[in-house]
């Protein structure tokens, strides 16, 4: 890429639970600045660890990234992982004793990441912050809560715990997906509700948050009384509301590029590195591409990279040195534990206790 601006916003993932010579390839790439794993990527804790550790061997930059939340909406589930639970379990123990509730999201947190970074991952894409409304079929048990102030607190007190042990996070999906009934990875979502309306419910956490999330995640759902795109495309809620509003100064994650509501904007249907370079335009900070490494040797992989290369090249998408430092920021600043000494450390073996 001719661009003197260092900016690697491309999150990828690998097909197997190896890296072939098109994954390395693609993760020496310039653009490339994250990897996400999936269930597929796990065989046990040893093949993992000995997987990401080649990952790092080739860019020790990389952030090596999963969606891990608990409940139904967690990659990694046996040979010593614990199955964690439900964030609507939290919920449900506000209800009965509010501290304790607390005190056990925070062991969640604990536990989530220092499992995860005995592995050598480093980041996951929690906490959900939907409100719970009960229809959504997409979000149901992984939402805390209807109430944006339960929402909140649970959340910090997960984010405290999963900071404690090293690891950066990402609040989803903002500025709330708990509304609408539609799943954004087969339909695009419309929710029709004011500005007004979301600011004072669904969003309340991310502002009550701004301070405290290290990044964050739009949704692919549009909000036509605020702007005709998604979110995670729309510069009024990205820079204006989230940034500016709110004051947010993370890390700003678009959701996947291959989801059916994430580009289908101006009418049509973008590439992929269309779409990564609306979404980056419009405030995104870095871009995720998923299972796309499944189709043939991952040729949609490649496409995004050379096509957002070329639109650096013809200025239609600028590099940005910020987004980098926001990017690097989210790599873990501590050494992890290994998995036997994490069994014999007091702190993982009280958050176990803790757990709801």
């Amino acid at each position: 890429m001719n661009s003197p601006v260092r900016h690697a916003p491309v999150v990828l993932d690998i097909a197997g639970t190896t890296l072939s010579a098109d994954d390395r390839r693609r993760l020496k790439h310039p653009l490339t600045g994250g990897v996400i794993h999936f269930a597929r990527h796990w065989v046990d804790r040893r093949q993992l660890t000995a997987l990401n550790a080649e990952i790092k061997a080739i860019r020790p930059d990389i952030l090596i990234c999963v969606d891990h939340e608990g409940g139904r909406v967690q990659r990694f589930r046996s040979d010593g992982f614990t199955a964690l639970p439900p964030m609507r379990a939290l919920g449900e123990l506000w209800m009965r004793d509010a501290m304790t509730a607390t005190d056990a999201a925070t062991a969640t947190g604990q536990v989530l990441a220092l499992e995860l970074r005995a592995c050598g991952v480093d980041f996951s894409f929690t906490p959900v912050l939907d409100l719970d409304y009960g229809a959504s079929s997409v979000i149901g048990d992984r939402a805390f809560h209807r109430d944006p102030r339960v929402v909140a607190l649970l959340a910090k007190s997960l984010v405290h715990g999963l900071l404690s042990a090293g690891m950066a996070h990402c609040g989803k999906h903002f500025p709330g997906h708990g509304y609408v009934k539609a799943d954004s990875h087969v339909a695009v979502p419309v929710d029709k509700r004011s500005l007004k309306a979301i600011l004072a419910d669904d969003a309340r956490p991310y502002e009550w948050l701004s301070s405290t999330l290290t990044a964050v995640m739009p949704a692919h759902v549009i909000y036509p009384k605020v702007d005709k795109h998604p979110a995670g495309f729309s510069p009024r809620w990205l820079k204006e509301i989230l940034r500016g509003q709110f004051g947010f100064t993370g890390a700003v994650f678009s959701d996947d590029l291959s989801m059916e509501g994430a580009r289908h904007l101006e009418g049509g249907t973008l590439t992929y590195a269309e779409a990564a370079a609306v979404a980056l335009g419009a405030g995104c900070d870095l871009v995720l591409l998923c299972n796309q490494s499944l189709q043939g040797r991952g040729e949609a992989v490649d496409e995004l990279l050379q096509g957002l290369e070329r639109a650096a090249r013809d200025g239609h998408w600028h590099p940005d040195p910020d987004s980098e430092h926001r990017r690097l920021a989210l790599l873990p600043q501590t050494p992890p534990l290994g998995w036997d000494d994490l069994m014999h450390d007091p702190v993982y073996q009280r958050a176990l206790e803790r757990l709801p």
